[in-house]
């Protein structure tokens, strides 16, 4: 049916809606809404191929859609997330930035977008890509971008705080996810293709132990899981699970 064709697409588009409200929170620095409506997004942009896939309408124009979507949801708004975390958020600031009082710090934030963009379309053209990821997913990237100021408004704690608040510690998460999204590293992806077991352990496994992760820790586990999977990935190139 032509409807059901567009399922997929119309899942994409709700993703990039949740993108465009982000941003929006984000300027106005009503950062943890931005990251709620983040997280928002990237829930959608886990359905849309799934519902491609169960329908059997993948094709060219939901493959684009999708990135274009995520540029925005994982790209642009956490982008803009940083750069007021960073100190953007002041008044006629684009007016004192340039002057000798200035202050360009925020604006290594964007640097965020940018690599999300360019690793996007690398995706899209890129064979190797098609069930595994070469760099960090832009939602993966997204969600430890995010999860600062989550854990910020709702889960503080003295030690945290004082991290999110070190100007240091968010330049240094800034060049990280800059540069595991097109960094050569090969990650396994989270997007099920089958429903087997056989096919899905390794996916099976890191789920669980995301889930128990978030029961235990709540907010601050969404980083740790960041890790865990990228560790989780590199083992598993060292020592590929046995089919």
């Amino acid at each position: 049916m032509p409807l059901l064709r567009q399922v997929p697409n119309l899942i994409s588009l709700l993703n990039l809606l949740c993108g465009v409200l982000a941003v929006i929170f984000a300027v106005h620095n009503n950062l943890a809404i931005a990251a709620l409506f983040v997280l928002a997004g990237i829930f959608f942009d886990f359905f849309d191929g799934l519902a491609a896939r169960l329908l059997g309408v993948q094709g060219d124009l939901g493959k684009q859609l999708d990135s274009l979507a995520d540029v925005v949801t994982s790209g642009v708004a956490p982008g803009i997330v940083m750069f007021q975390l960073l100190g953007g958020d002041q008044a006629d600031f684009f007016t004192t930035a340039f002057s000798d009082e200035g202050n360009l710090l925020p604006f290594l934030g964007l640097l965020i977008p940018l690599s999300a963009a360019y690793r996007l379309a690398n995706f899209n053209i890129d064979a190797r890509q098609s069930t595994s990821f070469i760099g960090l997913p832009t939602p993966a990237a997204a969600l430890l971008v995010v999860s600062l100021p989550l854990i910020s408004t709702y889960q503080p704690t003295a030690s945290l705080q004082g991290l999110i608040d070190s100007n240091w510690f968010l330049i240094a998460v800034t060049l990280l996810v800059v540069h595991l999204m097109n960094a050569p590293l090969a990650l396994f992806s989270l997007k099920f293709q089958h429903f087997t077991w056989k096919d899905n352990r390794l996916k099976g496994i890191f789920l669980l132990c995301s889930l128990c992760a978030l029961c235990l820790w709540q907010l601050i586990a969404i980083p740790v899981i960041i890790v865990g999977y990228i560790l989780l990935s590199v083992l598993g190139n060292y020592w590929p699970v046995k089919k």
